[in-house]
């Protein structure tokens, strides 16, 4: 039977919110499918703003996969903002998709990406919005599958309450084969209700379901262990892994924007995974091995992209886009190629040992030349050693000086406070970086018109990283280190006024904390902050930490446990982590030894160059690092023909 649109419901309350465009659907390359054509239907969703939800690949590349399927239809939904949530509640307008405004609890699967942790209320919005039960085991037949996924569903443990399971790793074969499943369960007439498709969710060993586990804890609030209740229920669940890039280049159409979004540009995932091996870093850790798209798949990508959207800027993404082993080829490639249309190319961020000027000036070609960032990490020497992030001052200051001299003007450094065994000296070194770095370029460039930012994040320790270990610096502490620096800083007569300073204060890194290495009994917290209106935590304006602290103090009480045991506390060897049973491929034991090397202040090399140091992802998951150079170039498009007659060879 048909479902229903909520948009002649909705339409009458857009007049009275903040930019209703968000919410009207009907973008470039969106996709509508007719609901009855159908039998497994996906509701996807950034738990964040139109503008920030749009642009994320993750999300875009699953809408994609599935509509490609016949007889699967995937829509997108966001969160709303406050004005229309607060309306919507008044006139009973459910949670809707933007592609046919039709109620996300008439949906089979109900997926949602967390990039963040900070989301986790906006999904709780979400479900309420739509009537799906906040709890999964109050959910019936009738309700989707609430399903997470992203990087933080790594240590889905905080929302276990909330969602009915959790997919780790790559998403594109994994939801191809999540929705097989669903397919033959409906098929079959729905037997045995959610719970068996659940079970044969679980039973694949890549899904994992956090109804099917108990946690057992230790009298001084630690877990004693995580056991299956159920059998047949695997005792670890492992993460998906995409092997061969080619074969996957999504998104052939990417969306286009009705409202401004944060990144207005086409964007390709040039490779995945990252083996630098900076120890703070989960994204590279979760994401190995390292996995390239070859220069001639990347071509191909950008060609049909640009002829899908009409943007005039690439971004080539990845976690550590200049070390694509022919970046140099691509970059010049692509120049060349696009040179008469003026498109412009950029790095996400570049590191200081993989920049060169003639890359630098392939990327500015066609476009403007914007500033430059590089992200040191650590103002000191030892303290890069510990976070095995290795580029000494030397480096980045011979880089910056080439960039000055070829005519940049404008250095953005990025930072952390907070890293472990770190002291108010290692931090204080990053005013005499800045300074370095404005005297050179001043020296380089003859002028006294140039700028350096320095940009800090405070440093929230990751599972499945060599820090998962570390105790997080307090808020309080964080703030007065920052303090010093800035005075520092402010207080340099010569160089100070060309150096700008950016920091956020300690106060959500720990929330951030405590929601990244939480466990089960974290999801009451993150219910009272949702239930006494915490939205859009990751929103300056939004965020209330002294919310989050009265929440945690009276949830977490009659545990024993507060918000400094999550989040200041080191961890031992020995202590049950709550994402043990979740397996990205690292090795604990190996995982342990680098966060000893980094309380040893010794650095490890990057295994793509080096013999292999065992840290246990290719055999555990069968996959292989997959790197070129393949030895071909990006020739142009044919030479200049009628627009649309060439092809790319």
């Amino acid at each position: 039977m048909s479902v229903e649109s909520v948009f002649p419901q909705l339409e009458a309350l857009l007049p009275h919110v903040q930019k209703p465009i968000q919410y009207v659907g009907g973008e470039l390359n969106s996709t509508v499918k007719p609901w009855d054509s159908c039998d497994v239907r996906w509701a996807l969703m950034y738990p964040d703003a139109y503008e920030v939800g749009l642009p994320n690949q993750g999300v875009m590349i699953l809408y994609e996969v599935l509509n490609e399927r016949e007889g699967v239809l995937a829509e997108r939904t966001y969160s709303v903002w406050p004005d229309l949530e607060a309306l919507m509640r008044e006139h009973g307008v459910p949670q809707f998709t933007v592609d046919s405004h039709r109620p996300v609890k008439a949906f089979d699967v109900f997926g949602l990406s967390f990039s963040t942790e900070l989301g986790y209320t906006n999904m709780l919005t979400a479900l309420d919005l739509a009537g799906i039960p906040l709890q999964a085991k109050d959910r019936t037949l009738d309700d989707p599958i609430v399903m997470a996924g992203g990087h933080a569903a790594f240590n889905p443990e905080p929302i276990a309450d909330f969602i009915d399971c959790a997919v780790i790793g790559d998403g594109e074969q994994a939801v191809l084969e999540v929705t097989e499943i669903v397919r033959a369960w409906k098929a079959e007439g729905r037997p045995g209700g959610r719970e068996e498709l659940l079970f044969r969710l679980a039973r694949t060993g890549g899904v994992y379901v956090p109804g099917f586990y108990d946690v057992e804890y230790l009298p001084d609030g630690r877990i004693g262990r995580v056991v299956p209740n159920k059998s047949g229920v695997p005792w670890r669940v492992s993460k998906h892994t995409v092997m061969d890039l080619d074969e996957w280049p999504y998104p052939k159409q990417p969306l286009v924007p009705l409202a401004e979004t944060v990144h207005e540009r086409m964007s390709v995932e040039i490779f995945r995974g990252c083996t630098r091996g900076c120890r703070f870093c989960q994204a590279g850790m979760i994401t190995r091995p390292v996995r390239e798209r070859s220069i001639t798949g990347i071509g191909d990508m950008v060609d049909k992209g640009l002829k899908a959207t009409g943007f005039e800027e690439v971004g080539l993404l990845s976690l550590s886009s200049a070390d694509h082993s022919e970046i140099g080829d691509i970059a010049k490639g692509l120049a060349d190629r696009y040179e008469d249309d003026k498109i412009g190319l950029s790095l996400p961020s570049t590191r200081v040992d993989a920049f060169n000027i003639d890359l630098a000036n392939e990327l500015t070609r066609n476009g403007r030349r914007s500033g430059l960032t590089f992200a040191p990490e650590g103002g000191s020497e030892r303290i890069r050693k510990v976070i095995n992030k290795m580029v000494s001052e030397d480096d980045l200051i011979r880089t910056v000086a080439t960039a000055y001299g070829n005519g940049w003007r404008q250095v953005k450094l990025y930072f952390m406070c907070g890293l472990p065994t770190e002291t108010d000296d290692d931090v204080l070194q990053i005013a005499d970086m800045a300074t370095h770095v404005i005297q050179k370029g001043r020296e380089v460039s003859g002028s006294n018109d140039i700028r350096c930012t320095v940009s800090i994040g405070g440093f929230v320790p990751k599972p499945h990283t060599p820090f998962q270990w570390a105790p997080q610096l307090s808020a309080e502490e964080t703030d007065a280190r920052l303090e010093k620096l800035r005075d520092k800083i402010r207080g340099d007569k010569k160089y100070g006024r060309s150096i700008g300073f950016r920091y956020h204060d300690g106060k959500p890194g720990i929330v951030e904390g405590l929601l990244s290495r939480g466990d089960r009994r974290i999801g009451a917290v993150i219910r009272a902050v949702y239930e006494d209106g915490g939205r859009f935590d990751g929103w300056r304006e939004h965020f209330s930490y002294d919310r989050w602290m009265s929440c945690a103090d009276k949830a977490l009480a009659p545990y024993g446990v507060d918000v400094d045991w999550y989040t200041t506390r080191e961890r031992s060897y020995e202590e049950v982590l709550p994402w043990d049973h979740l397996d990205s491929g690292l090795d604990k034991d190996w995982l342990w030894e680098d966060w000893q090397d980094a309380l040893d202040e010794t650095e490890v090399e990057d295994c793509r160059w080096t013999p292999c140091f065992d840290c246990g992802v290719c055999p555990a998951m069968d996959t292989s690092i997959q790197i070129g150079p393949t030895g071909k170039k990006l020739l142009p498009l044919t030479v200049k023909q009628p627009a649309g007659s060439g092809h790319a060879h």
